[in-house]
């Protein structure tokens, strides 16, 4: 007979163990979780109607959560801005900007990698695509091998933290809290992460400037300025619609992502099929009736001028995606996006009914009183449980992704941070607070071994001179920065809270409402000067 307080320790470790062989987690959790629920069943912890809250909650939680639909709409958009060009415009404008001063490849790097970061949210394309156009150039001028990799990865893995990250709307599920507050609160600390990288970069060019030397400006004028229109205006149309609609109240993270990926379609075509005369005449009438419409809308919402814009601007996307179609090239490049939407979003899925199977269990025996028992006794009461939590989710990021450590570990510290966290923000920002504290955490997954899957990305498409042991060792300083900030939303919290809305400082307990009776026939008052009858 195995004791009730000895559940939850020996459920954890036996997930640990299954780990440890390399079984896939999603099983692995499984596993553990029936295991232990038949286990618990034949000790009389609880009954057989206690599993039964695991299909309902498969079905009511999981395939019918129409947050997670967000995840394979953002995935597929990225997936197909990684090949329009893009980012290659992104980065030969800013290189031209920047690229005159020391360090300036550095500076636009960090740049294009946190605006890229808020229109895809995926780590993979903005690596891929930035080092296969910055870094030969890096090369040709000499920079330092080592910050030249370390930059290329890091800028990528910001865009875990920059909404409209999957990371974040992933916690928001997991936490209970709406995903626009937790990108509310996630702008203070992604954007003093990219002053963190920049600080950096100027502080190398400063005592080592042979190593960050300047790159000589190749255009000028009008040429310079239509380059950069080119490269920066597309990007903006995507971040309004992904981000703009979120922020304004106009779409939810699915309808945007949704918006995102048709955007991101007709960008690719406009870019790189061949178009006739008529394929621009419809992309110009198309940009024209959305501005029309757009301005229509702000003084007459749902009036017949505004629908017919909209109706002109739908038919052309619509024409624009036939065409997309059509392109052998595009077509290819958007069967490849929805294979590697279809697997992604099948490993999330995987994961998330694993970790239910585990957490139903863990809930049985008693495993989140185990839990806040554990966090809760810590030295140092609440900055004790950060810092603790925060070495915990570094070190579980060597072996486990975010998808992983968002399912399996965030739904049992929940409970303890909204306890512990609420006498020092509120309520209302607790877990926002947590939230991003941990995001801006699990960035270093994709920069440390053994799966720092930025620098497997770096290195697969990095020249045979690029060393791996460079590739290695310059992500050591930029794992420092992102610790540092993990450092500075702990101590402090007004980074993550001062984006979100104000508290209303209202006990809903304390809310007593009077009426007041009406007066009676005797105490009616005189109506036109003539009092009333008795």
């Amino acid at each position: 007979m195995i004791p009730l307080e000895w559940m939850p320790p020996l459920m954890f470790g036996g997930l640990v163990v299954f780990m440890i062989i390399g079984y896939p987690v999603a099983f692995s959790l499984c596993a553990v979780g029936f295991f232990f629920g038949f286990l618990s069943i034949e000790m009389g912890y609880f009954t057989m109607a206690f599993m039964q809250a695991i299909p309902g909650r498969v079905f009511g939680s999981i395939l019918s959560n129409e947050l997670l639909l967000a995840i394979p709409f953002f995935t597929f958009m990225g997936a197909i801005l990684e090949k329009c060009g893009l980012a290659e415009d992104m980065l030969e404008s800013m290189g031209q900007l920047f690229g005159p001063i020391k360090g300036g490849l550095g500076y636009s790097t960090i740049i294009v990698g946190f605006i890229l970061g808020a229109i895809t949210g995926t780590v993979a394309a903005q690596v891929i695509a930035m080092a296969l156009i910055t870094l030969p150039v890096m090369i040709r001028y000499k920079y330092d091998m080592r910050y030249a990799t370390g930059v290329l990865a890091a800028s990528g893995t910001i865009t875990q933290l920059v909404p409209p990250s999957l990371v974040l709307i992933v916690l928001a599920d997991q936490l209970g809290r709406s995903v626009g507050d937790m990108y509310l609160g996630a702008w203070g600390p992604s954007l003093l992460q990219i002053a963190l990288f920049a600080i950096y970069t100027f502080y190398l060019s400063m005592i080592k400037p042979e190593a960050l030397p300047p790159v000589p400006r190749t255009l000028f004028g009008k040429a310079l300025l239509i380059k950069c229109a080119w490269g920066i205006i597309p990007a903006a149309v995507l971040i309004f619609l992904v981000l703009g609609t979120i922020m304004m109240g106009l779409a939810t993270p699915t309808e945007a992502g949704a918006m995102g990926t048709i955007g991101a379609i007709v960008l690719a075509v406009v870019r790189n099929a061949p178009l006739t005369k008529f394929d621009r005449i419809v992309f110009g009438a198309g940009c024209a009736a959305a501005i029309i419409g757009a301005l229509i809308g702000m003084v007459a919402f749902k009036s017949i001028p505004f629908k017919i814009a909209f109706t002109i601007m739908f038919a052309a996307i619509i024409w624009l995606c036939w065409r997309a179609w059509q392109v052998k090239d595009l077509r290819d490049l958007i069967v490849q996006a929805f294979q590697a939407t279809m697997r992604i979003t099948a490993m999330v899925a995987f994961i998330l009914v694993g970790a239910t199977c585990f957490s139903i269990t863990f809930q049985g025996v008693d495993g989140n009183q185990w839990v806040e028992h554990l966090m809760s006794n810590l030295p140092g009461g609440v900055w004790g449980f950060l810092i603790v939590v925060n070495l915990f989710v570094f070190f579980l990021a060597f072996f486990l992704d975010f998808f992983e450590i968002a399912f399996i570990i965030i739904p049992m510290l929940a409970p303890v941070a909204q306890k512990l966290l609420t006498p020092v923000v509120g309520a209302d920002a607790a877990l926002i607070w947590f939230g991003v504290m941990i995001c801006v955490n699990v960035q270093t997954s994709f920069m440390h071994p053994p799966f720092g899957f930025a620098l497997f990305y770096l290195r697969s498409v990095a020249p045979k001179e690029v060393k791996s042991s460079d590739i290695y060792w310059g992500s050591v300083p930029w794992v420092i920065l992102q610790l540092v900030m993990v450092a500075i939303v702990i101590f402090v919290p007004q980074t993550v809270t001062f984006f979100l809305d104000k508290p209303h400082g209202v006990d809903p307990s304390k809310v007593k409402i009077e009426i007041q009776a009406p007066p009676t026939d005797d105490a009616a008052p005189p109506v036109f000067g003539i009092p009333p009858k008795n």
